[in-house]
């Protein structure tokens, strides 16, 4: 199965020194991959790179570059204040050439998709931060990304928000099938919400291991609950442990 995205032999090096790598990662259509490790380590550097917004130092970096293909959903909802939702979801379809009236009616059907039906005039001050994630998230999925980067996208929502959204998320993935990559500190977020952890070591960021999460993409209710849950959480947690200690 051909890749979505791959990052190989990649380093990132600034002038205070080298931030990331050398890593691989390779990234399958439809996989679902969280990346955790502690702060600094290049998570959100990784992802830039896989978003084209940063090139690496060395090493090389394939992705899904044509319009629209990527899309990223960063920590802050970065919605337009002057612009209704329904307009900053048609943001990336207009200017892809998508038609106004048509790009107007694809963000407001997107807008309902995330639970956000009637909201579509509301301006991002008249939402709650759990609303204007989720009109981020219809603004990254408008497009039908084969490939969808989220940076921490549910760190600043209560935990019954980010519990709903990641369900959303899982949904809307199962649905249109991008590849996913999600950034989070959280293990049982990662856990919940990926097909594999890839667990990064303290900076400069390398893989210190992988765990692979079995079940279906959409999770059935009380999958936290589960034994099968915990005893992948605790590896993760042990390979974290691990990762920064070997760094240290």
């Amino acid at each position: 199965m051909s890749s979505i995205a791959n990052l190989s032999g990649v380093e990132v090096v600034y002038a205070r020194g080298r931030a990331l790598g050398p890593i691989d990662l390779d990234l399958a259509p439809g996989a679902i991959v969280a990346l955790v490790g502690p702060s600094g380590c290049g998570k959100s550097t990784a992802l830039r790179l896989l978003a084209g917004l940063e090139a690496p130092t060395r090493g090389t970096v394939t992705r899904a570059a044509g319009k629209g293909e990527t899309s990223v959903v960063f920590q802050a909802p970065t919605l337009a204040p002057w612009m209704s939702a329904a307009a900053n979801v048609a943001l990336p379809l207009e200017l892809a050439g998508t038609p106004k009236a048509q790009a107007r009616a694809q963000a407001v059907d997107a807008l309902a998709r995330v639970g956000l039906k009637g909201a579509e005039n509301a301006r991002p001050a008249q939402l709650s931060g759990g609303m204007a994630m989720r009109a981020a998230l219809a603004r990254a999925l408008v497009t039908r990304p084969r490939l969808l980067l989220l940076d921490e996208p549910f760190a600043a929502l209560d935990e019954i928000t980010r519990r709903a959204l990641a369900d959303d998320v899982l949904a809307l993935a199962a649905e249109l099938a991008p590849a996913v990559v999600f950034v989070t500190h959280n293990v049982e977020e990662a856990v919940y919400m990926a097909g594999r952890v890839v667990v990064m070591s303290a900076g400069p960021g390398r893989i210190a291991g992988e765990v692979a999460v079995g079940g279906p993409v959409i999770r059935p209710p009380g999958f936290r609950a589960t034994a099968a849950f915990r005893e992948t959480a605790e590896a993760v947690s042990r390979l974290l442990a691990t990762g920064v200690g070997a760094a240290a």
